[in-house]
């Protein structure tokens, strides 16, 4: 097919060629596409990122808990969780590709509510999560360095070393550096699950969806399932995705081996951090803490079991996972509000035009939607928007470090943080079963199964999260 866009090989911010012949974009979905890219490992990228970001020191220690309350027996819930967070990627991917516009105006078209709601979630949740990163990444460097400075001072250097880092840096650099990363993630978590040297038998065992005889098992069961690797990050991907360069269906193959990448990724570290809760803590009856301090407890354990080498190499694992959670929300969130003010500006603009020329304010602001090549030029990282966002997500929360996090604000953080996947998750399915997407990309049978067995999940944790807080205490 011949090049109708006027040039043959363009490259988005990623460094990432298009399809020639692409003239995909905001308005003509899916017309005048060449022929899809072919899967190829050369282009892996976004998932790799939404892995890194998703797995964070909070979902490890989350699997290993599981590891040493029940063995070898929820290792099938992982894996579903898996699966879970790879239906909600492929969709979050695929409105970006199949529409050339933004998840966030693809939410904006469903009504007003759908913004109120993300501005009210990313000032509380990117406040309280800010601290909670800086501190997360903080942590294994104490340990490392034990007489060098107190953890706050850590936990401040890691957030001014990820602001500094997403300032000047586009999307190649950072997916470069969350590569290594993953590696580094990558090769302590399979050298420690060789280490522990797991039972397969037991392993292969726990495939099957088998309840522990526990109280409250069906619960912790759901918890894990939705716990593995991904909250707002899932949202991201599309993003990211877009700033990779790939802004139309010529890159859906792409797209989805790179998302099935990142969670057969994801699921290599959960499982491998479940061998090592099962063998190490549930074989010996040992607790350990949630949270971060969890896996600090973890390595003094096996600095005990196997030596200071492997404990220091873990806490090196633990740093990098925990940095990699860090800089991702630093990028990936701080975009998507780059595209929440570019999409608030563009409706200021549509209602004062139409103000002007009696026309629907709704009708205008439609006909220019925030669009994938817009993230894919790189102008979005380069935003005060994008950059207001990053300062927000560091210096306010070092606040937090200093006075103890708020009571009031961790209830609002929690029950917001439970509401987003079932946001996501039903607005997914809403969006794509709907002609705002193309017919030949709306959800299938199982894709529709798979999201609304996804929101159907998040729904119930998300009440157990609310039923849960101790709202007596909070008035």
């Amino acid at each position: 097919m011949a090049d109708t866009s006027g040039h043959a090989d363009t490259k988005g911010s990623g460094g990432t060629p298009e399809p020639s012949g692409s003239t995909t974009g905001p308005g003509t979905p899916g017309k005048g596409v060449a022929g899809p890219r072919k899967s190829s490992w050369k282009y892996i990228g976004p998932g790799i990122v939404v892995a890194a970001t998703g797995v964070g020191a909070g979902d490890l220690v989350a699997t290993l808990i599981a590891g040493s309350n029940f063995g070898y027996t929820l290792l099938w819930a992982a894996v579903i969780g898996c699966l879970v967070k790879i239906s909600l990627a492929e969709a979050a991917g695929r409105w970006h590709l199949s529409t050339g516009r933004t998840l966030f105006d693809g939410w904006a078209s469903l009504g007003r509510w759908t913004s109120w709601f993300f501005v009210v979630y990313v000032v509380i949740w990117g406040f309280v999560y800010g601290a909670a990163a800086m501190s997360s990444s903080g942590l294994p460097l104490q340990a490392l360095f034990p007489d060098v400075m107190d953890l706050k001072w850590w936990a401040i250097l890691t957030g001014l070393v990820g602001l500094v880092f997403v300032w000047f840096n586009k999307y190649a650099v950072f997916e470069k550096v969350m590569t290594v990363l993953v590696g580094v993630m990558f090769v302590v978590t399979v050298y420690l699950a060789i280490r522990v040297t797991p039972h397969l038998g037991e392993a292969f065992a726990g495939l099957l969806p088998v309840l522990p005889d526990e109280k409250d098992s069906i619960l912790n069961t759901l918890g894990l399932i939705g716990g593995v690797g991904g909250t707002i990050t899932l949202a991201a991907y599309g993003y990211w995705v877009n700033a990779k360069g790939w802004t139309n269906t010529g890159w859906m193959k792409v797209m989805r081996l790179d998302n099935r990448v990142a969670y057969i990724t994801t699921g290599i570290f959960v499982i491998a951090m479940l061998f090592v809760g099962a063998e190490i803590l549930h074989s010996s009856n040992i607790a350990i803490a949630s949270g971060d301090k969890g896996l600090i407890q973890l390595g003094d354990i096996l600095e005990d079991e196997y030596g200071t080498a492997t404990a220091k190499f873990f806490l090196i694992g633990f740093f990098a996972t925990s940095f990699t959670s860090l800089i991702g929300v630093w990028h990936g969130v701080s975009l998507m509000f780059a595209d929440f003010v570019e999409r608030f500006r563009k409706d200021r603009a549509a209602a004062s035009a139409a103000k002007t020329a009696h026309a629907d304010p709704e009708t205008d602001a439609d006909a220019n939607p925030a669009s994938g090549e817009e993230v894919a030029s790189g102008t979005h990282e380069k935003s005060w928007p994008f950059r207001a966002y990053l300062l927000w997500l560091t210096f306010p929360p070092m606040v937090l470090l200093f006075e103890g996090q708020p009571f009031r604000l961790i209830i609002l953080y929690g029950v917001l943080g439970a509401a987003f996947l079932p946001f996501l998750a039903l607005t997914l399915v809403w969006l794509l079963n709907s002609s705002r997407t193309p017919p030949e990309w709306r959800n299938g049978l199982l894709s529709n199964a798979m999201l609304t067995i996804a929101g159907l999940l998040f729904v119930v944790l998300c009440v157990k999260q609310i039923w849960d807080q101790p709202w007596a205490e909070f008035f």
